[in-house]
C-alpha cells in the first residue's frame, strides 16, 4: 500500500517571520543600554574639555587642594584675555593656520598621486618602494630631528614658518591610506576607459582618480591638518616665541615663573583646541559622508 504525499498550497507556507528592525527598509533601534553606553562614553571623551574650562576658571591654590574642582569658577574669561595678550595668540593662529593648511593640502595632493600609482600603475619595484615607504612609519620621528636641524641651520631657516612646513609635505601614511582607498574605489575599468578615449596620465589623476578619491581626500586633509595644528617637538626646536610661534610654542610660554600659573596654562591649551572643534563641528558632518560613501563605494 502506497501513501501519496500531497504538497500544501503556496498560501498555507508558513514562512519565518524576520523581525521588523531586520525588513528591508526598516530601521534598527537602539535599546536603553545602547543610549547608556554611548552616554558614558560621550561623558567620557568630553571631561578632559570641560576639565580644561574648569582649571582655566581657577587659581593655583585651589587647584593645588584635594579634591579637585569639578565646577567652574568666576575668573574663566578673565584668564582666557590674559593668555590671548600675554601669548600673541593672534599671530600665532594666523601663523598655525598656515602652516597646517599648506601641509594639509600638499600631503593630500602628493599622497593622492602617489597612491594610485601604487595601487593602480604597474612598473619595477613597486613592491619594494612601497615596503621602504611602510618602514619609514616605523623610524620615529625624533631620530630626524638633528639632521633637520643641520639643514635648516644652513638654509637659514632659523625662527622662519618654512622650516615647520618643508618636513611635513610629505606623509608615508598619508601614501598608505590613499593606496590603500583606492585600491577598492577606483575599479581598473574606469581607468582604461579613459585611456581608450585618449586621456593622458595627468588627465586621468585630474577628471578620475580625484573625484573618486575625494571622501579619502577630505579625511586625509582632517587628520593632517589636526597632526600639523599639534605639532610640538619641532616647531618648538626652530621657532621662538618672540618670533613666528605656531599655537604650540606660544602656549609654551605661558605660566612661567617661580611658580607657574597652571590656571593660565590651561586656558591657552583651552584657547588651542577650539579652532579644532570648530573645523570639525563645520566640516564634520562632510567628512562623516565621505567615509560612510567611500565604504559604500568598495
Amino acid at each position: 500500500m502506497t501513501t501519496t504525499l500531497t504538497k500544501p498550497p503556496a498560501d498555507e507556507v508558513k514562512r519565518p517571520r524576520r523581525p521588523r528592525s531586520a525588513r528591508a527598509g526598516g530601521t534598527l533601534h537602539a535599546g536603553p543600554i545602547a543610549y547608556v553606553i554611548l552616554a558614558l562614553f560621550t561623558i567620557g571623551s568630553l571631561f578632559p574639555l570641560v576639565w580644561t574650562a574648569i582649571a582655566a576658571s581657577r587659581d593655583n591654590q585651589r587647584l593645588a587642594q584635594n579634591p579637585p574642582p569639578l565646577w567652574f569658577g568666576g575668573g574663566l574669561f578673565d584668564k582666557l584675555e590674559i593668555a590671548w595678550n600675554d601669548a600673541n595668540l593672534g599671530e600665532a593662529f594666523i601663523n598655525t593656520t598656515f602652516v597646517a593648511g599648506v601641509s594639509a593640502i600638499t600631503i593630500v595632493i602628493l599622497s593622492t598621486i602617489a597612491g594610485f600609482a601604487f595601487a593602480k600603475l604597474r612598473f619595477k619595484g613597486r613592491n619594494a618602494l612601497m615596503l621602504i615607504v611602510i618602514g619609514t612609519m616605523m623610524v620615529p620621528p625624533q631620530l630626524s630631528v638633528i639632521p633637520l636641524y643641520m639643514m635648516v641651520a644652513k638654509l637659514d631657516w632659523s625662527d622662519q614658518l618654512q622650516a615647520v612646513i618643508l618636513p611635513s609635505l610629505v606623509s608615508a601614511f598619508g601614501v598608505f591610506f590613499m593606496r590603500q582607498y583606492l585600491l577598492q574605489a577606483l575599479p581598473d575599468e574606469i581607468i582604461e576607459a579613459a585611456r581608450v578615449d585618449g586621456a593622458s596620465s595627468w588627465r586621468v589623476i585630474w577628471h578620475v582618480v580625484f573625484p573618486a578619491a575625494r571622501p579619502a581626500m577630505a579625511v586625509l586633509g582632517m587628520l593632517m591638518f589636526v597632526q600639523t595644528w599639534n605639532d610640538f617637538l619641532w616647531p618648538f626646536l626652530v621657532l621662538t616665541q618672540n618670533g613666528n610661534p605656531t599655537v604650540q610654542v606660544a602656549v609654551a610660554g605661558l605660566g612661567r615663573g617661580y611658580t607657574p600659573d597652571q590656571s593660565l596654562i590651561m586656558a591657552g591649551a583651552l584657547l588651542g583646541t577650539l579652532p579644532l572643534l570648530v573645523v570639525f563641528a563645520i566640516f564634520g558632518k562632510q567628512i562623516v559622508g565621505g567615509i560612510m560613501q567611500g565604504a559604500v563605494k568598495g
